[in-house]
């Protein structure tokens, strides 16, 4: 979302189960990288069914509704890779990047699922992140790099997707490493995703 520039592709990567956290379930901050954890808001949507091979077209045909993620990240590795020092080269960062992504309770999901009816329009939500009330986020979804439909028919040729399961379509501007000065959760912080006819998602750091 955002200024970035559009790739040919959609990028994306797999969170793993153990990430997955209930609303209002505390984010344990992890002891073994506890400096710079982020948040990043995110509109997400679920399928319904089966989906594999998908065109364009049918492509929402798979889709049942819609929910609010927020793409928890301990970003600690950044010094680290963008020190140039061996090993930490393109692969590296990626791998770190992702298991920064995967710690448990890492993808705070909720409160609701919304049905694909109740949305007539995916692309005219406001989307705000608040960190202990203040904005830290403020967008509306029609700023995606990619509309659901391409996100599902790309993903369907790699990925079979089964009912519940849940993909995010990518954080907007605002995330704590990307301002001046950086801002990181902490212990005893709160942090509130909400999405305009979706819902709040809230979730307080121990």
């Amino acid at each position: 979302m955002g200024d970035t520039p559009r790739p040919k592709h959609p990028a994306g990567f797999i969170k793993t189960r153990d990430s997955l956290l209930g609303a209002g379930k505390p984010i344990i901050v992890p002891a073994q990288c506890p400096s710079m954890i982020d948040y990043e808001g995110e509109f997400c949507f679920v399928f319904g069914k089966e989906c594999h091979h998908v065109s364009k077209d049918d492509a929402m045909d798979y889709v049942v509704g819609f929910t609010i993620a927020n793409d928890v990240s301990a970003r600690d590795w950044i010094p680290d890779i963008r020190s140039g020092e061996p090993p930490f080269g393109p692969i590296h960062g990626w791998e770190r990047n992702i298991m920064g992504k995967n710690l448990p309770g890492f993808t705070p999901c909720g409160p609701v699922i919304v049905t694909k009816d109740e949305i007539p329009d995916p692309y005219d939500l406001r989307l705000i992140t608040r960190l202990n009330g203040d904005v830290m986020q403020d967008t509306k979804t029609d700023d995606l790099i990619f509309k659901l439909p391409e996100l599902i028919s790309y993903f369907s040729q790699w990925y079979r997707f089964h009912p519940g399961d849940i993909v995010t379509t990518g954080s907007p501007s605002g995330v704590g490493i990307g301002r001046d000065p950086q801002v990181f959760m902490q212990s005893g912080d709160t942090i509130e995703i909400e999405i305009e006819g979706v819902g709040v998602l809230i979730n307080t750091l121990i």
